[in-house]
């Protein structure tokens, strides 16, 4: 079954699994999600391969961004009334401080979704969710089916 075809599907925890099965960066991170309450709570457990930093030791950044990034993308969708593959505008993303060789968890707030666009919030941390790691904001496009494909059809001049 495809990602897209995964999409349609209410989440649950197994959905939640395949999405993140069918995403090779999820996978090689080896990111886990959970359902808390209609809230989706995601895990990223500790693993060598993830340091940047071998005398703390310490998960490199782009590793904490990216799995940032991947749970926003993934909260958005499950919130969606007509699931669509989001696409990254912009990322910013803060670091508060160093992030351990330990599990580290993110939550995620979808702040406004409109037609085209949607801003989310994330939240990492490791010992506390009231002492974050880090916090970013993300702009994704998530133009409905229809709209995408006006925008991508280009009439051929005859």
């Amino acid at each position: 079954m495809s990602l897209a075809e995964l999409i349609g599907r209410d989440p649950d925890a197994t959905t939640l699994k395949r999405w993140l099965e069918k995403i090779p960066y999820a996978v090689y991170l080896g990111m886990e999600a959970e359902l808390h309450d209609n809230s989706i709570l995601f895990r990223l457990p500790p693993d060598d391969k993830l340091i940047g930093n071998a005398s703390l030791p310490a998960i490199h950044g782009g590793v904490v961004g990216a799995f940032m990034e991947l749970a926003g993308a993934i909260h958005l969708v499950a919130h969606m009334e007509k699931p669509v593959l989001p696409k990254v505008i912009n990322f910013s993303l803060d670091y508060l401080r160093a992030s351990r060789l330990q599990d580290t968890w993110a939550r995620c707030e979808v702040i406004r979704q409109g037609r085209q666009i949607a801003n989310v919030t994330v939240t990492a941390w490791q010992e506390s969710a009231t002492n974050p790691n880090a916090t970013a904001r993300a702009h994704f496009l998530i133009a409905e089916p229809e709209i995408a494909k006006e925008k991508t059809h280009v009439p051929l001049e005859t």
